[in-house]
């Protein structure tokens, strides 16, 4: 009955920033009227972009959205540049919080700021091992950054016995993580 597509890509920058680009695409499998007219299967209802620039340190340093398809035409796309107000955040410091207080309810577009709760750890995803040390075999005095951030990396738990034996603590339960530092995160 319904698709949604959300792609997120990461760019690397030759200024040593990145360009994170979150798009979000709604299709039907059969015709819909819309305030618009009339889509035909297939063709996209909701079609947009957010477009991030961050640091080697997950702070947003400007955003912005365009949205191309949309059932409301010359009202969806007529919350100006809401998606600027995420310059200044940190994807890994109350982003979700933040996102919330700027732009919910009327402040932006509902399918847009949903969108955003995806972006840190998809930015996780794009620096990890390349941005982020992740390898055991580290001189670091830091544990690698993924560690006790889900199940599967328990610092008492196999996988870390197993890939991670130098940050393996048998029997202690993992402590609450502090949000991510710049001294966590390098720009290697």
């Amino acid at each position: 009955m319904h698709r949604r597509a959300i792609d997120v890509q990461v760019f690397a920058r030759n200024d040593g920033l990145y360009d994170v680009d979150a798009s979000l695409t709604d299709t039907k499998t059969c015709d819909m009227a819309v305030a618009g007219g009339k889509r035909l299967a297939g063709e996209p209802i909701h079609a947009m972009l957010l477009r991030l620039v961050v640091d080697a340190q997950t702070n947003i340093l400007a955003a912005t959205s365009q949205t191309n398809w949309m059932p409301y035409p010359g009202a969806c796309d007529q919350h100006g540049d809401a998606y600027a107000a995420l310059a200044g955040l940190n994807l890994m410091q109350s982003f979700r919080h933040g996102v919330k207080e700027r732009l919910a309810g009327i402040k932006g577009c509902t399918h847009l700021t949903e969108m955003c709760q995806l972006l840190p750890s998809a930015v996780i995803q794009a620096f990890a091992g390349i941005v982020l040390d992740t390898r055991e075999d580290s001189a670091s005095d830091q544990a690698p950054f993924q560690l006790d951030r889900c199940h599967a990396l328990r610092s008492d738990g196999s996988t870390v016995k197993s890939h991670y034996p130098r940050w393996f603590r048998n029997g202690e339960a993992p402590t609450a993580l502090p949000a991510a530092s710049p001294a966590a995160i390098s720009s290697s």
